[in-house]
């Protein structure tokens, strides 16, 4: 007789309740199930389920931040990927329906190294674990973090898979190995266009304000700002607010004469996951707005896909730009900022186009993080200027955008006189 057969005799019960049940719940109580992460190299990381149950791939990544899990979660930007945080306590603020970036979680899954399942915030409306459940994202907690980290430092951002398993069955570490090997990975995959909204809408809502316990709206709306949405942060249409715009969300695919003929102030291409090479039609559309010396600004994928349009590269990097800690600077003003940042490519500095100007570097590598046209009124960011989560020294940047879309404005009023 085997020690489980022999534990779940009938003469051994406890209370009503057998000796392995009364184990199984003191080893693995509730979303404490056996769970891994398997790398396409064949590494194996054991851990637990704190979150939905399943089995999920992505590319796995990491992200440095030491606050902000909800934003992150809920960032489009981060469809496809497996987010590992290097801070090793997560769960303890809760989740709250303010702090979002969008109407559900896109990361693929969470890999924390110790979950904390009471929140303390005065905030919170909801444990994380609660709220991961509610949109059936995995999440793994004992991870030895500083280890995959180390790991994808190395080798770089890896295919991976996420598998959760019980008591009576556990994880399948081959299976989940082939899985992982099976994933195609980011390169070459368009995924603004699915996780763009459906239709056109307005947006008129600005930042949260603690204090009054509501969003802001902006008396005035001088401009129009028509926004490509290839997976937008709601913060960045928030501050767009603040700034007097008047914003008209637009799916990825619009063509830029749908966009033009609604005679905007200006165009902006948001954030957005996957690979910009493949976004064929919003660089197309990007070459006509340039053209037509529309006032221009992209943010990660839009500043990416404006260096496409001008005949530039963009480049997949070894473990990309993920974190609220990330030094740049100001060519312009030799300014350091302390940024926020989400990508897993970049624009190549082989055959940058003559047209662009270099204008903010990354401190931790030297990649472009931000240029503008010499002689057209078009800007670009790599990083997230809106701050959500991470500083607000990058704000700055939109400046150079509401001007150029002020002077277009003036234009556009002499002519029509």
């Amino acid at each position: 007789m085997t020690v489980n057969a022999w534990l779940n005799t009938e003469h051994l019960r406890l209370t009503g309740l057998s000796i392995v049940s009364k184990l199984k719940q003191l080893l693995f109580p509730e979303n404490r199930l056996p769970a891994v992460l398997a790398l396409a190299d064949g590494r194996v990381f054991h851990g637990f389920s704190f979150a939905a149950s399943g089995r999920q791939v992505g590319e796995v990544v990491f992200n440095t931040a030491m606050t902000g899990y909800q934003e992150i979660l809920s960032d489009p930007s981060y469809a496809g990927q497996l987010v590992t945080l290097t801070y090793p306590h997560i769960g303890n603020t809760g989740v709250n329906d303010i702090d979002i970036e969008s109407d559900k979680i896109h990361a693929a899954g969470l890999i924390v190294r110790e979950y904390h399942d009471e929140p303390s915030s005065w905030r919170s409306q909801k444990k994380l674990s609660q709220y991961l459940k509610e949109h059936n994202v995995i999440g793994i907690t004992g991870i030895d973090t500083r280890a995959l980290t180390n790991h994808l430092r190395d080798h770089g951002a890896m295919k991976a898979c996420l598998m959760t398993g019980d008591v009576d069955n556990p994880v399948d570490e081959q299976a989940a190995i082939a899985k992982a090997k099976e994933f195609s990975g980011l390169t070459g995959m368009d995924l603004a266009k699915e996780v763009t909204l459906k239709n056109q809408q307005d947006w008129s809502q600005g930042r949260y304000d603690l204090n009054k316990q509501a969003y802001k709206k902006s008396a005035t709306t001088p401009y129009h700002v028509v926004c490509y949405d290839f997976g937008i942060k709601q913060q960045i249409m928030r501050i767009l607010n603040d700034l007097g715009c008047k914003v008209t969300l637009v799916p990825a695919k619009t063509s830029a004469a749908e966009v033009l003929a609604m005679q905007p102030d200006g165009v902006f291409m948001s954030n957005g996951p996957g690979d910009p090479a493949a976004c064929d039609y919003a660089i197309e559309a990007c070459r006509e707005f340039i053209a037509a010396d529309m006032p221009y600004f992209g943010i990660c994928l839009g500043h990416q896909i404006m260096a496409l349009a001008l005949g530039g590269r963009t480049e997949k990097m070894k473990y990309g730009h993920h974190g609220a800690n990330h030094p740049v600077m100001d060519n312009d003003g030799k300014q350091v900022m302390i940024t926020s940042q989400n990508h897993s490519f970049c624009v190549s500095d082989d055959d940058l186009p003559k047209e662009l100007v270099v204008t903010h570097r990354s401190l931790f590598d030297h990649t472009i993080q931000g240029f503008r046209h010499k002689n057209k009124p078009a800007y670009a960011f790599q990083g997230h200027p809106e701050a959500s989560p991470g500083p607000h020294d990058a704000l700055t940047v939109f400046d150079g955008f509401i001007d150029a879309m002020n002077k277009h404005k003036q234009q556009q009023e002499k002519a029509d006189a």
